[in-house]
């Protein structure tokens, strides 16, 4: 048995990744006698038998599937605190970790099947050259065992179930600091690849545990965050031609658990009560603001798949006087825009909108993580990925490529929903 360590794990843009190892160091060590080079570091995924793990290769080649084992790239190498921070003597190492696209062995999840789920990651790292501590020179270690997991990205959501005894809703939630006065509510609702059993998937996979950082609390002064995890698909209504039909089981279940959350949480100003989510849950977005049009304040759906067919005229006319941003990429090949967003906003903007606006990209490229690809370019996502813009707060403009403005400055999403109360 050799010794153990943590992994610290950040959000990023393309999900959870271990960014970081911390060693317990047997004896104080300085940055100045480490180097990256002193490392290897071999990983396995593993399932809940033991076994490793066939995954995809990565997001784009899903159906090739190797199994899940290799090494990873040290990027870094120095003396830390016990939080993984860098200082220069101390009796903790930290070990940074390339991420990333192209690193999928230290990503937190993974979807085997369709669906992301939490991988049980074993790390065996191994020192590979002899180091000077205060107390004499140490050689041949080995680290295996996992002490814990540092994350201060979702460390503060909570999770549980709402007593519905007809279809109770598993969530997550977040109550903000400093309760003095009435704050808003914030729902997110997870995409496709978001649904099942473990409700932190809900919030961790596309980046949703952002509403819970100080950035975006700071735009609101403290917002509650409420973000439910359906079991399958938002848009699932039992004829499995998911989004075809424009209904669904989950609405009554979910206006009861949102409901049931504000009577537990009094603090919530129920005058501002925002509702957005991606693809699947931007579908739910949707429907939610159609079959509730007096609860919500403002709505922020992305990459939403209410296909424009089976809005009725009747109900463009309800949602045109609710505040809604819309949010798409043109070359999103799993929802179309042209068959959902495009006419659905045309037909609001034909019918008197005034408090409607549609942040409308032409891709999606990493502009704040540093990812590249193969020719070492800025990272392109999939036209589908166009909650990133959302959370890295890139969505300030409008359909026209206009600026978003307010008081002579350009604002984004989440300034302009704190603008909306009913």
């Amino acid at each position: 048995m050799g010794l153990g360590y943590y992994t610290k794990v950040r959000v990023t843009d393309f999900g959870p990744y271990v960014t970081k190892l911390v060693l317990p160091f047997p004896g104080k060590v300085n940055t100045s006698d480490l180097s990256k080079e002193m490392w290897s570091v071999f990983v396995e995924r593993r399932g809940d038998m033991g076994e490793v793990l066939m995954l995809p290769r990565n997001w784009i080649s899903r159906d090739i599937k190797e199994p899940a084992r290799g090494y990873a790239n040290v990027t870094e190498c120095y003396a830390c605190d016990a939080q993984g921070e860098p200082c220069d003597c101390s009796d903790y190492v930290a070990l940074e970790l390339a991420i990333g696209p192209a690193h999928s062995l230290v990503a937190e999840i993974s979807a085997p099947d369709g669906r992301n789920v939490s991988i049980i990651s074993d790390y065996h790292i191994s020192l590979l050259a002899s180091v000077k501590t205060e107390s004499g020179t140490i050689s041949g270690l080995v680290w295996d065992e996992k002490f814990g997991t540092i994350c201060k990205d979702y460390c503060d959501f909570k999770d549980t179930i709402s007593h519905d005894p007809q279809m109770p809703i598993r969530y997550g939630y977040y109550v903000p600091q400093g309760k003095a006065q009435k704050k808003p509510l914030i729902v997110w609702l997870h995409g496709g690849g978001e649904g099942g059993f473990e409700t932190k998937i809900a919030y961790m996979a596309n980046k949703a545990a952002a509403l819970a950082s100080e950035e975006i609390q700071q735009v609101f002064g403290g917002a509650y965050v409420f973000v439910p995890q359906c079991p399958t698909l938002w848009m699932h209504d039992g004829d499995e031609i998911y989004g075809r039909t424009g209904g669904t089981n989950y609405a009554k279940p979910l206006k009861a658990a949102i409901d049931e959350f504000i009577e537990l949480n009094p603090g919530i100003d129920t005058n501002r009560i925002y509702i957005g989510g991606d693809s699947n849950g931007g579908f739910m977005t949707m429907r939610m603001i159609v079959d509730y049009p007096d609860f919500f304040a403002a709505a922020f759906p992305v990459c939403e798949i209410l296909y424009d067919e089976l809005i009725t005229d009747e109900q463009i006319e309800k949602m045109k006087d609710l505040p809604i941003w819309f949010i798409h990429a043109k070359n999103d090949p799993v929802v179309l825009p042209g068959e959902t967003v495009v006419p659905t906003y045309e037909r609001l903007m034909r019918a008197g909108a005034e408090k409607v606006h549609f942040s409308y990209f032409d891709k999606i490229v990493d502009q704040h993580e540093g990812f590249l690809d193969a020719e070492g370019k800025p990272y392109e996502y999939i036209g589908h990925f166009s909650w990133i813009p959302l959370f890295e707060r890139d969505c300030n403009f409008d359909y026209d490529g206009s600026p978003v403005m307010h008081d002579g400055r350009q604002i984004d999403v989440f300034e302009w929903l704190n603008l909306q109360s009913r």
